[in-house]
């Protein structure tokens, strides 16, 4: 077996080394693409390649087509939008992702976003506390809750919606739980964004729910830029002049946000959610003994194609 690390923005050495020595303990073949500039020469590496582990690289149809060989293809991180679903389960191929992995690196720079605009993005002026304050978390997964539990340390007033987990269980963990996004989005006067880019939620977070936020209301997205209704968001943003939006993931009209509403938006210039050292190695270890455990074992644990 063939294990391919297909990385164009390389995983730290020390994560590299470690997946190396993963795949070759178990007794397969290790092979890195890294700092790759071309598909073309992403379509070389992977003909005969029966595992694949990639990072935010696009795993296409053409992609997938290129490898005759390819069982199963993991993505080194919690958001797999870049995998062909599609594609890969029409082959019989396994697509998985490694999700808490690197939760916390996303976790403390929602944060981090929380104090940047508080403090008016660190220029002179008066600002605020976060004490006090309002976090709505809109998902409870391993991100949301850990961003929860941090939160809780600056004596924040914590609140989440999310359908899919219990509210029994956010509540053993202090939190209060949100009938609705309505009630969520008009008692925070922050909002964090965990929700995965899907048919159901790409677009959703737009006027409706933002033009309900308390005075001085700061949207924080960590999750997907294709969650927000960008339209929207300049409207409400126009309307109200006393709400912020900040985000990891640079909006498609993040130049024309910057001009009209400039210290009250702020996007990274890359997405540094999960770039942190901590977070970088252990999704690539992940990744490696997922691989390892489908092979040996047939595990589909983390499998997102079912």
């Amino acid at each position: 077996m063939k294990v391919l690390v297909a990385t164009e923005k390389p995983f730290s050495k020390v994560a590299v080394d470690g997946i190396k020595k993963i795949v070759e303990e178990a007794g397969y073949t290790f092979a890195a693409l890294e700092k790759y500039t071309a598909v073309s020469e992403l379509l070389d590496a992977v003909k005969d390649a029966d595992a694949l582990i990639v990072r935010s690289d696009k795993v296409t149809k053409e992609v997938i087509d290129a490898a005759p060989s390819l069982k199963i293809v993991v993505r080194a991180g919690a958001g797999y939008d870049n995998l062909d679903l599609k594609a890969c389960t029409e082959r019989g191929i396994v697509a998985m992702n490694t999700p808490g992995q690197n939760s916390n690196a996303v976790a403390e720079l929602a944060i981090c976003f929380m104090i940047y605009m508080s403090r008016n993005r660190l220029t002179p002026g008066t600002g605020s506390e976060l004490k006090g304050k309002t976090l709505g978390i809109q998902a409870y997964g391993n991100v949301g809750r850990l961003v929860a539990s941090h939160a809780k340390g600056f004596g924040m007033n914590i609140m989440a919606f999310d359908p899919f987990v219990p509210a029994e269980a956010i509540r053993q963990d202090g939190v209060a739980v949100a009938k609705d996004l309505n009630e969520l989005y008009s008692k925070s006067d922050f909002i964090s964004l965990h929700i995965p880019a899907t048919e159901q939620t790409k677009g959703s977070i737009g006027y409706a729910l933002l033009k309900q936020m308390p005075k001085g209301g700061c949207l924080v997205n960590t999750a997907r830029k294709e969650v927000i209704n960008e339209e929207e968001l300049v409207k409400v943003l126009e309307e109200r002049e006393d709400l912020k939006y900040i985000t990891d993931i640079a909006a498609t009209n993040q130049a024309l946000l910057d001009e009209k509403f400039g210290k009250r938006v702020f996007a990274t210039p890359k997405k540094m959610g999960a770039e942190t050292a901590e977070a970088n190695i252990n999704a690539g270890l992940a990744a490696a003994n997922q691989i390892v455990k489908f092979f040996k074992e047939g595990c589909t644990k983390f499998q997102v194609n079912k």
